[in-house]
């Protein structure tokens, strides 16, 4: 089966109508009404982002999620996305298939489609590239830039569950409910919240709390000050003690927001969240850098702050 013969096999019936059936060699897209375009795009190659044995399901769908983080992080509301393949050539329709599959089950889920992309071969591993495309209100984009001495530093949901399902799947951890291995390839982007006008900065944490902690520091002059004890844990992670306290901080993965949120808005957060857990874990202050205070109230010595590729 030839490219074309792909094309339309497998992501033709995945177009969203601006798509136009994958048939012309672009799309044509309408932003809704008094609405501006958020842009973003992530890769996952194989052997750095997934095995070479993961279903392709569940790489399709960590593919969209990864980006839909972004999005959330934006408070933007997902459109939909353009998709990149390189495949070489043991790739066979079953994989096609299972991984069409999946794009399908979460295009369902979060109310997105293909609006087009692109097909390659690869001499050597597969390359996946997915940009997403969502929208808000002029002006009313989550921006990093925008945390003030004062405000709460506050996360949604469970910190360290991805990095260490990573640890389970290489053979290095226990993980008898399977729990933490499901966090890993498939995160829970928190796409949906209404958060204009109570979160002063956001970012989604892919490449370790510690880390992006210290992007919202540096894009807004100020110092971060949190609790290890206090970054919330689920009871998968904390069984493993305080000896995956560290990867947990630094691992990244998460895809969870991290939020700078002023005092009087604390309660207008918790009611934009709903049932998604949000969880105050420290403050920002003047000054610069992150501060991790541990039990102890001393500030922990890390190894490190994050992922880095490089």
């Amino acid at each position: 089966m030839d490219e074309f013969s792909r094309i339309e096999t497998f992501f033709a019936p995945l177009a969203a109508a601006a798509g136009l059936s994958l048939k012309d060699d672009a799309a044509i897209l309408a932003p809704p009404p008094g609405r501006e375009l958020v842009f973003t795009v992530d890769q996952m190659l194989e052997t750095v982002h997934f095995f070479p044995d993961d279903d392709p399901a569940l790489i399709a769908r960590k593919l969209l999620r990864r980006n839909l983080s972004d999005l959330a992080a934006m408070g933007a509301v997902p459109l939909g996305y353009l998709l990149t393949t390189a495949l070489p050539k043991r790739v066979d329709e079953a994989w096609l298939e299972a991984f069409a599959k999946g794009l399908g089950q979460d295009q369902a889920t979060f109310g997105i489609g293909l609006l087009g992309g692109d097909s390659s071969s690869s001499r050597a591993d597969i390359a996946l590239s997915a940009t997403l495309i969502g929208h808000v209100a002029p002006g009313q984009a989550l921006r990093r830039s925008g945390a003030g001495a004062g405000d709460g530093i506050f996360v949604t949901g469970t910190i360290g569950d991805g990095a260490l399902g990573l640890e389970v799947r290489r053979g290095k951890l226990q993980d008898p409910t399977g729990f933490l291995r499901r966090r890993s390839v498939l995160p829970d982007p928190r796409v949906g919240l209404e958060l204009a006008g109570i979160v002063n900065a956001a970012i989604d944490i892919s490449d370790g709390l510690v880390q992006d902690l210290g992007h919202l520091c540096r894009a807004g002059g100020l110092r971060a000050v949190i609790n290890a004890r206090e970054v919330p844990a689920s009871p998968e992670a904390a069984a493993l003690g305080d000896d995956a306290l560290e990867l947990r901080l630094t691992g990244g993965d998460d895809y969870e927001l991290l939020l700078a949120v002023p005092p009087e808005n604390e309660a207008a957060l918790r009611a934009a969240c709903g049932a998604v857990p949000v969880t105050r874990i420290g403050t920002f202050q003047p000054g610069a850098g992150v501060v991790v205070l541990g039990a102890d109230g001393e500030p922990m010595a890390l190894s490190g702050a994050g992922w880095k590729h490089f």
